[in-house]
């Protein structure tokens, strides 16, 4: 088996990055691994000295078979950025695992990445490996398949990466034609609908909703662990894109999560807590949710 890379998405937060790198050193897999790091230029004057900062410590990374490093002369923006970056090392390797630089990893995430890429490389019906899992109530199968398309921490190949689809309006006027909206957003327990509104309209440039949707559509799955390999540390208010909240929160689990044969097709059990989850976070924030669709209605209103 051969090991996919990893590409790493680095902007300006130097001690989330530490912490991401620290995690994915430790991994079983990472000496036999190839690590490409791409790092955004700056916004502006304010950034460019936590620029600096963050470039001066990736060079001084070790511990992998090689690291390659992508620094960026403008300013792309997370979406941009990892569109093109994605797109470049995938169509070079053929398959991928992707952090971001606030995803700390158990020390088994890259043996479940690269075991689950090779053992499900040519079914087509899979289009990604995630290895993040909500926190959810009931104890979940070890392994398990949704519908769609995830991004804290996941793996694809080319044939499923190709399957993105760039034009946010062409993906939620089809969800739209085809009466899917509320499926879309487990039957009404999230608001990802609205937040593929808000990146048509301008308001966010969100990839990853444009991910989902694209392998939604298209009716594929991803395979979940039962037990969570990531962990989201970015969750405090200092990223560009981050806001303030424990309720994604999820313990690492220090146990290997091994790939055997599933039924193809999306776990209803699983796909349930989750949508049970989601309504618990959403009731405590009601009126933040109702504040993004309302200015996202307003925006639409007067387009």
């Amino acid at each position: 088996m051969s090991l996919a890379p990893i590409v790493l998405f680095a902007y300006n937060r130097l001690e989330h990055l530490k912490k991401t790198i620290n995690a994915l050193q430790k991994n079983i897999l990472a000496l036999d691994s190839e690590l490409y790091i791409f790092s955004d230029g700056a916004k502006n004057e304010e950034t460019l000295q936590q620029i600096n900062k963050v470039r001066e410590y990736i060079k001084t990374i070790t511990g992998f078979k090689s690291i390659t490093i992508i620094e960026r002369k403008e300013n792309l923006g997370l979406a941009n950025s990892i569109i093109s970056g994605v797109t470049e090392i995938v169509n070079k390797y053929g398959k991928i695992i992707v952090l971001e630089d606030d995803m700390v990893t158990s020390r088994h995430f890259l043996k479940y990445m690269n075991d689950a890429l090779d053992y499900y490389e040519n079914e087509n019906r899979v289009i990604g490996i995630h290895g993040y899992i909500y926190p959810v109530k009931k104890e979940l199968p070890n392994t398990f398949f949704i519908k769609g398309a995830d991004c804290w921490g996941w793996a694809t190949w080319k044939r499923g990466w190709d399957l993105f689809e760039h034009d946010g309006k062409k993906l939620l006027q089809e969800l739209e034609n085809k009466k899917l909206t509320y499926e879309f957003d487990f039957n009404g327990s999230y608001i990802y609908i609205d937040i593929l509104k808000a990146q048509v309209t301008g308001i966010n440039s969100s990839w990853a909703i444009r991910w989902y949707a694209s392998a939604f559509l298209k009716d594929r799955l991803t395979l979940y662990p039962g037990k969570s390999l990531v962990q989201n540390i970015g969750l405090d208010g200092i990223g560009t894109h981050c806001k303030i909240t424990n309720a994604y929160n999820s313990n690492l689990t220090d146990n290997e999560v091994k790939i055997d044969f599933i039924s193809l097709r999306e776990n209803k059990f699983a796909r349930k807590q989750m949508e049970k989850y989601f309504r618990s976070i959403n009731s405590n924030k009601r009126g933040f949710w109702h504040k993004i669709r309302n200015s996202i209605k307003r925006i639409i209103k007067n387009a």
